[in-house]
């Protein structure tokens, strides 16, 4: 896509607006002073959440360690990796319509990987591709009755030393501001904030 630019914002913004509404996109992110601006030009959208972007500034394993070591998933997990598609969905207040198919997804792929303890998972991180020397978690999940050991930091570190180990120059991801436990577990791991952006989402449909 390009863009023509013109000194009369209420332009690009309409521009932009009827680009975003021509295309299949259920969000977009944006920072805080362009996201109510497309929001207002992007019909049935609003701002909806706020998300702070972490970039990587060094690794730092969690010491102690929690028990247990790092996975692949495999075929075998789907079901369970459904059911924590759906948790992770609820933890977000997100509807879980598309668990199998982002299950599906990424066992197709090599993003996912698991943290296992005892024999059992206990703890999940996703990774994105790489893009142009940048990799992203994009979901770390731990089920409620595994919370509060330490998986969640042992996983997420692992997928960022492998992701560095594979070449990324860059790991990032995105935390709700207002989770003070997800926000400490990636500071502790070397993770720092880069910046606060807005997510513009669809408005709900209550027909």
């Amino acid at each position: 896509m390009s863009w023509t630019f013109t000194d009369d914002p209420g332009v690009f913004l309409d521009a932009a607006g009827a680009w975003l509404a021509a295309r299949p996109l259920a969000s977009a992110n944006a920072d805080r002073a362009t996201a109510p601006a497309v929001a207002g030009h992007w019909p049935g959208h609003r701002v909806d959440e706020e998300r702070r972007l972490y970039r990587l500034d060094g690794l730092v394993p969690p010491c102690p360690a929690p028990p247990g070591r790092a996975r692949s998933a495999r075929p075998g997990d789907r079901a369970l990796l459904v059911r924590w598609h759906r948790g992770f969905a609820a933890d977000l207040g997100r509807p879980d319509t598309g668990a199998e198919a982002a299950a599906d997804r990424r066992l197709s792929g090599a993003g996912l990987t698991l943290w296992e303890d005892g024999g059992a998972p206990a703890s999940m991180a996703v990774v994105s591709p790489r893009v142009a020397g940048a990799v992203r978690v994009v979901a770390v999940y731990t089920p409620p009755e595994h919370r509060g050991r330490g998986y969640a930091a042992a996983v997420t570190a692992q997928v960022a030393r492998t992701a560095l180990d594979g070449g990324a120059e860059h790991v990032l991801l995105f935390a709700d501001p207002a989770n003070p436990t997800s926000n400490g577990v990636y500071r502790r791991i070397g993770f720092r904030a880069v910046a606060d952006r807005l997510v513009v989402g669809a408005e709900p449909d209550h027909g």
